[in-house]
């Protein structure tokens, strides 16, 4: 199960491709806060739906795994966000 920021990441991430955390809680139109995104991240990191690389000036860069967008299409079935059979 997808925690509510996770699914957010995960949509964000989908939708506008590789980004760093601040643009993830900047994206996020006051659902993620600057002070937990990188827990967050580093929770999904461990967890295997999201990946990271270092790029510029030493920040990373957040992408989102199979299983990440497994997972997320999970969610949005369980919650009737995408009915059965619906392709994401």
């Amino acid at each position: 199960m997808l925690a509510k920021s996770e699914a957010v990441i995960l949509d964000l991430l989908t939708s506008r491709g590789a980004c760093y955390g601040l643009q993830l809680v900047d994206g996020s139109g006051g659902a993620l806060k600057r002070g937990g995104i990188y827990v967050t991240l580093g929770r999904m990191e461990e967890k295997g739906l999201v990946t990271s690389a270092p790029a510029e000036g030493g920040r990373r860069l957040y992408e989102p795994t199979a299983l990440g967008l497994r997972s997320l299409v999970a969610a949005r079935i369980l919650h009737g966000d995408l009915p059965l059979g619906a392709k994401a």
